[in-house]
């Protein structure tokens, strides 16, 4: 619910890790995805379909447990 200005102020102070960042201008598109909150994080395949939503904070132990299986997963399909 930031607007653009702070979002690009915020990603250039702490760094953009992102392959591709959104604006969601009016949250339609966040209520479409069953975003509920912050954080939100979603691996999309190349597709464009959502394949995980981990919900939460993504801790290390997250990112070992479940996000980098599932990206490696995707990969290799």
């Amino acid at each position: 619910k930031d607007s653009r200005t702070a979002a690009n102020k915020w990603l250039h102070q702490f760094g953009n890790p992102y392959r591709a960042v959104g604006f969601d201008h009016d949250g339609k598109v966040a209520i479409n995805l069953g975003g509920y909150g912050t954080p939100e994080t979603f691996i999309i395949d190349q597709q464009g379909i959502i394949r995980y939503k981990p919900i939460g904070p993504i801790t290390e132990d997250v990112w070992h447990t479940e996000i980098y299986p599932e990206i490696k997963q995707l990969e290799n399909r």
